[in-house]
């Protein structure tokens, strides 16, 4: 841990949000004189005061501990390159257009490797009214179900949020092609082209 850079890292938060000494003291309640003794190198917060400090300054604690602000390049916003990430300990779920550095219940999330789908495995897809209808007997228990579909043309993802114990039968707006993803519970994320 070193202290300079932490100081280094709390002093640009702190004046990217215009926030005086005084004001981010306050907020985490240590005085303006102890923030200046940081940002000036000459003594580190407490590490007990750390996730106060990361949420004040908006900054990720393990970016404050490292002293180091890793910004991703801006991204073309092509959705060729998402990327899916499923918690383990909430099963929220979590999405990136590219490379990025996710975490949820404390945990960092590694991006989720989709799978070729085999026949077996696969959503039924048909073409309905101007709609995509997919369906699956895919089993749908607490245990063991399809989290969400999503759906990727282009610029635009569709994404549908599915629950155990509800069947599996949704509707997506029709586009001429693209890719279709599913993630699994138990087995993770498949792929299919549409």
């Amino acid at each position: 841990m070193d202290q300079t850079k932490i100081g280094s890292i709390i002093r640009e938060m702190r004046l990217r949000k215009n926030m005086t000494q005084l004001e981010l003291g306050e907020k985490i309640g240590v005085s303006d004189k102890a923030v200046s003794k940081w940002e000036r190198g000459c003594g580190a917060p407490d590490i007990s005061l750390i996730p106060a400090i990361s949420e004040a300054l908006s900054v990720d604690t393990k970016a404050l501990l490292c002293g180091s602000l890793e910004e991703n390049s801006t991204s073309s916003g092509n959705l060729k390159k998402i990327r899916f990430y499923v918690c383990p300990s909430c099963h929220n779920l979590l999405f990136s257009t590219d490379d990025a550095g996710i975490s949820c219940c404390g945990k960092h999330l590694y991006q989720l490797k989709a799978q070729l789908a085999t026949k077996d495995e696969s959503l039924h897809v048909e073409h309905s009214d101007g709609e995509l209808y997919i369906s699956s007997e895919h089993e749908m228990s607490r245990e063991h179900y399809i989290s969400f579909v999503a759906f990727v043309s282009g610029d635009t993802c569709v994404l549908k949020k599915l629950y155990p114990q509800w069947g599996l039968e949704i509707r997506l707006p029709y586009f001429a092609h693209g890719k279709l993803f599913w993630y699994c519970s138990k087995h993770g994320l498949f792929f299919r082209d549409v």
